[in-house]
């Protein structure tokens, strides 16, 4: 088990009785927050994702996902890419387009035609890491791949496989010891 592993279990994984925000019933929740928000989780994110992303290949200068679970994760990966680079900036997607200021829905360092990685704390249906690439693709980016933290592999990544976009989990419900 690596250490982010272990402090996901430590920080991140409640036992008890759930529904989620894709409305199934769970024996068990993961806030990745407690993780990613940390000190500790900053880095070992920011260098597990980093890792990730250029393991699989992915040509991307920018990350980011819907808010607020993503948020943290393409920050630390961006932090990590500063100090190993090619640089790779963050944004956040928001749930929706403000009504005031600039009416923007992507926030940060997103442009048309840029090529990005959508980042995900945790995919169970796979419906943030789907609306957050969509809200890229009308705004004109390209997305090369599907970064989750956690895949509670319950058919989310499927999903987002079937609409042609790579995914790959830095661990998973299997091997957190949770299924």
């Amino acid at each position: 088990m690596t250490r982010l592993e272990a402090l996901l279990l430590e920080r991140s994984v409640e036992l008890g009785s759930f529904v989620l925000a894709s409305g199934a019933r769970s024996s068990y929740y993961i806030d990745c927050r407690r993780t990613t928000m940390s000190a500790e989780g900053q880095v070992l994110v920011g260098d597990a994702g980093l890792q990730a992303i250029r393991e699989a290949g992915w040509d991307a200068s920018a990350v980011g996902g819907l808010t607020m679970g993503a948020d943290p994760v393409a920050y630390a990966v961006a932090a990590a890419s500063f100090r190993a680079p090619p640089v790779i900036d963050a944004f956040s997607v928001r749930k929706e387009a403000k009504d005031h200021g600039t009416g923007r829905r992507i926030e940060g360092n997103f442009a048309p035609g840029q090529r990005v990685v959508i980042v995900e704390d945790v995919i169970t249906s796979g419906g943030s890491a789907l609306q957050a690439a969509a809200a890229v693709g009308e705004a004109g980016g390209i997305v090369v791949g599907v970064l989750a933290l956690v895949d509670r592999e319950q058919g989310g990544t499927e999903k987002i496989e079937a609409i042609g976009h790579q995914v790959v989990a830095i661990t998973t419900a299997t091997r957190l010891r949770l299924k």
